[in-house]
């Protein structure tokens, strides 16, 4: 195994902690005779281990050594599968290198353990690759990994040659992308010593435009507006405001469900972290995805002078910003900035209020949102609409439609009033209570 992977080209820089690398070492001290074979054993496990923690993560089954194989060749960021994902086939010089390196990968992919577990008295190895993994729910892996990585996997076990390989795997970087950007949809960011790293988040909530009940002209607002931003015609910023539990961050969490099958990404940043701004549509610009930069419950009081960064960053800085980046803000401010009467400080006659240069500053953040959607509380009627709708979802509930809207109606006047949140809350609850009094 470690000939193999010393003749690797494209995939020459893995990291010397790598599964792959760390076995293949074992292999090269066990036929040199450099380390003792209780360590060696010691040295499997530990990668046995490793590969299991990683599976379990991911959600892979079955194979798992193939499964770790092309989890590897998909995430793996080099200069060709970046290129395969920014154009569809590659038939220049690179092609040759790739398909050397695919043929290494197919041998990797059905390779024999027996002989190395015979020598050091093991068998884990070989368990590895007809595994039986523990039915689990969705929330203990990333599900969207799992899908992929095991599809492919099936299909790469059947590829008769390295061109086959070659061919599989350009269109599938071509199509879902390649890293993490590919493998995953949304982001959270990490900063340590200097360095910029994108977290994914493994589970997002499951829900799509059509869950939202009612703000129809909302939804229809902001798809027009996303879609424009995925063709890439012309598209603003966009900002969701309005009253607190209408759906605002939901709206965009269902945005982009509902379009990561055609490149839509989301990096997700706090306040803390706006000075990352400028460095992450730096890091992004170049992919082949479409970026959301999402924040969420966006507003300064009167001291923060964040916002100014910020309004810079997204419109009025040097450098022209890229076509593939969208800023997607929540917030229950219309103006995201606090703003006090004596904003309104100069007045020359009493009936007269001329707005101050601080008043045009404060409102300067959100006119960088060229799309500007409002959500306001749903009145009764619409309320009641939401319950309903929530509770069709859940035909084991057996109250009647009078006795859940009259029980909703007892909640929502102790919790903070009839918002489509109060109404998910109540729900939450009601499973709950009926869950407890099942035998």
């Amino acid at each position: 195994m470690d000939r193999e992977v010393s003749r690797l080209i494209l995939y020459s820089d893995l990291k010397s902690d790598e599964i792959l690398v760390q076995l293949a070492a074992v292999c090269r001290d066990l036929r040199e005779g450099t380390d003792k074979k209780d360590h060696l054993v010691h040295r499997v496990n530990l990668q046995i281990k490793r590969l299991l923690d990683l599976s379990t993560a991911m959600g892979f089954d079955r194979n798992l050594w193939q499964n770790y194989l092309t989890f590897l060749m998909i995430s793996h960021e080099n200069s060709f599968s970046l290129t395969c994902e920014r154009v569809a086939r590659q038939e220049g010089s690179i092609r040759q290198f790739a398909i050397h390196d695919f043929a290494i990968f197919r041998t990797l992919l059905h390779w024999d353990f027996r002989p190395l577990e015979e020598e050091l008295g093991i068998c884990g190895l070989s368990l590895l690759c007809d595994y039986s993994a523990i039915v689990k729910r969705d929330q203990l892996y990333n599900h969207r990994v799992s899908e992929n990585v095991c599809s492919l996997s099936e299909k790469l076990d059947a590829c008769t040659g390295a061109e086959e390989i070659y061919d599989l795997l350009t269109e599938h970087f071509h199509r879902e992308g390649v890293g993490l950007l590919g493998l995953n949809t949304a982001f959270r960011v990490a900063e340590e010593a200097g360095r910029i790293e994108l977290i994914p988040v493994n589970n997002l909530e499951r829900v799509t435009l059509s869950h939202l009940i009612g703000y129809d002209t909302q939804k229809s607002e902001l798809r027009a507006n996303v879609e424009a931003f995925l063709r890439g015609r012309p598209f603003n910023n966009m900002l969701l405001y309005g009253d607190a539990g209408t759906g605002k961050s939901t709206s965009v969490k269902a945005a982009l469900n509902e379009y990561a099958q055609e490149g839509l990404r989301m990096v997700e940043l706090s306040k803390h972290q706006f000075h990352l701004l400028a460095p992450i549509i730096s890091l992004v610009k170049l992919r082949n995805y479409r970026f959301m930069i999402f924040l969420d419950d966006l507003s300064f009081e009167e001291n923060e002078v964040e916002y100014k960064y910020l309004k810079a960053v997204i419109e009025g800085g040097l450098e022209t910003r890229p076509e593939n980046v969208m800023i997607v803000a929540t917030s229950n401010r219309r103006h995201l900035i606090r703003e006090v009467w004596s904003d309104r400080s100069d007045m020359e006659k009493q009936e007269d209020v001329h707005r101050s240069d601080t008043m045009q500053e404060k409102l300067s953040l959100s006119a960088r949102f060229g799309c500007s959607i409002a959500y306001a509380m749903p009145g009764h009627r619409l309320f009641q609409q939401i319950v309903l709708g929530l509770a069709a979802r859940h035909p084991e509930i057996p109250l009647s439609e009078s006795e859940l809207l009259l029980e909703a109606q007892r909640y929502e006047m102790r919790h903070g009033g009839e918002s489509g949140r109060c109404a998910q809350q109540f729900m939450n609850q009601l499973l709950g209570r009926l869950e407890e009094e099942k035998p």
